[in-house]
């Protein structure tokens, strides 16, 4: 960037220590200003960013290189000096990786001048991932911006769509983890528009690249938490349960503060979905379940689903633990279902039975209320039976029904599985830094009992101070 000084380049010679004329640089590498009072304004980085469109690599190194950087986002963050925006000098097709650098700035720099919404929304839409790929961690920057600017807007929803298009656009296919996975799904969770995110995590994440972005071991376990709550939200249990199980699994040296909410909500959404807790997988770090011991979640897990008296008289005592910890209404759910569960267990037990016997048995007051309840199990094909005219139910085992087609494809599926498995235990197998990671953890003791304390559960607020799980649906 030395070519855009304030005052123009200078036609005198650099200075040099030796009475040799320095040799010239070559053009192409970027050369750090060695003048004290050099200052590059923006109007220097407009016609650097302009000049050097079709060469985004050196522009990226020059960005680099010559910003200071400690200064280097409130520089990027100014007006031109007629107080024109320079961001409307840009194409964000040609010019990506130059907005780039510009917009996170102006989004993340304290009293910037906060660039159009539509400005935004164009960028996210058209940029070319090619360039955006050489500076991640402005990505990063930006899908950060976009949330802090949502904030501000007081309407978190609206940083939804721009984080969505950054997200779809940026890495090569869904499969990629990337830093903007966590922070979109918190803008979905938040703002409560918990389907919108059904697209991105329906689709298995199967790929790691540190190089496409910044990725830190605290993204994975964010995105897996949070993706958990939303698919809780929409009450698909199974797929909640397998994201909280994910998070929780993690392997880590000492347990993370979010794999402790995690499991919390794991035993509410398996007690929900179950009836019961299941035990943990070994690779689970073994503190994580302790730290549970002789907790209300515990209590709860244990008395769960028979003694509907002794369940209600937990839930009131513990009420403002769970309603502090953001778990009031999964576990208000799963009291919901107890019934449900106690009257499923009868089905192993009895062959026929009247609606009065039931009612007593899962303590319910109201024939009709059991009969209801009745209907809807079967309507859910949670279990078999039939109800006659004069109450008297019958159950009966009903044999699963395979259609030839549906095995093949789940053969097909299984196949698939087993090799790529195959090949990522390969992949594995070449890490230098994961085998000696292996031996060295072999030769060790054991773990440490610590716990990780990560800045997401320093508090439960968002930027701003908001809470950032604000889920009536559970509370």
């Amino acid at each position: 960037m030395s070519q855009h000084e304030e005052h123009g380049p200078s036609n005198n010679p650099a200075p040099s220590s030796s009475s040799n004329p320095a040799p010239s640089p070559n053009p192409t590498v970027p050369v750090p200003p060695s003048n004290p009072s050099y200052q590059i304004t923006p109007d220097a980085i407009l016609a650097e960013i302009t000049s050097l469109s079709h060469k985004p690599v050196l522009l990226s190194q020059n960005l680099k290189s010559a910003l200071p950087k400690e200064s280097r986002d409130a520089i990027l963050a100014r007006l031109l000096p007629g107080g024109q925006d320079p961001l409307g000098a840009l194409d964000v097709r040609t010019n990506t990786l130059g907005v780039l650098w510009i917009l996170s700035a102006r989004l993340m720099v304290h009293d910037a001048a906060p660039p159009p919404p539509h400005f935004i929304l164009d960028f996210c839409r058209y940029f070319d991932p090619e360039q955006a790929k050489l500076a991640p961690d402005r990505v990063t920057m930006l899908a950060r911006g976009i949330e802090r600017y949502g904030y501000k807007l007081n309407n978190v929803a609206w940083a939804i769509e721009p984080l969505y298009l950054l997200l779809t656009r940026y890495p090569p296919d869904l499969s990629y983890l990337t830093t903007i996975h966590p922070i979109f799904l918190l803008a979905c969770v938040t703002s409560r528009h918990f389907s919108i995110a059904l697209p991105i995590l329906q689709t298995p994440i199967t790929n790691i690249d540190t190089h496409l972005s910044n990725l830190s071991y605290v993204d994975n376990l964010k995105y897996h938490y949070i993706g958990g709550i939303a698919l809780a939200a929409l009450e698909r249990w199974e797929e909640a349960e397998d994201f909280f199980q994910i998070c929780v699994g993690s392997p880590a040296m000492v347990p993370s503060a979010i794999q402790l909410e995690a499991l919390k909500k794991l035993w509410l959404v398996q007690l929900i979905y179950r009836g019961k807790t299941s035990s943990l997988p070994r690779y689970v770090h073994q503190n994580l379940s302790r730290m549970l011991k002789n907790t209300a979640y515990q209590a709860l897990t244990n008395a769960y689903p028979h003694n509907l008296d002794h369940l209600q008289k937990l839930i009131e005592e513990h009420r403002q633990l769970f309603s502090n910890e953001m778990n009031l209404g999964l576990v208000v759910h799963a009291f919901q279902r107890a019934p449900r569960w106690t009257l499923k267990k009868l089905t192993a037990t009895y062959l026929t039975l009247s609606l009065a016997d039931i009612a007593r048995e899962i303590k319910i007051d109201s024939q009709e209320q059991v009969r209801n309840m009745l209907l809807v199990m079967i309507e859910a094909k949670e279990i078999s039976a039939k109800i006659s005219a004069n109450g008297t139910v019958t159950f009966f085992d009903q044999p699963p029904q395979f259609s030839k087609q549906e095995v093949d494809r789940i053969l097909q599926q299984v196949q698939q599985q087993s090799e790529y498995l195959k090949h990522l235990d390969r992949e594995l197998g070449k890490d230098k830094e994961y085998i000696t990671k292996a031996l060295k953890q072999k030769d060790e003791p054991g773990w440490g009992g610590g716990m990780v304390d990560d800045d997401l559960f320093s508090s439960a607020t968002g930027p701003g101070g908001q809470q950032w799980v604000d889920e009536p649906v559970y509370i």
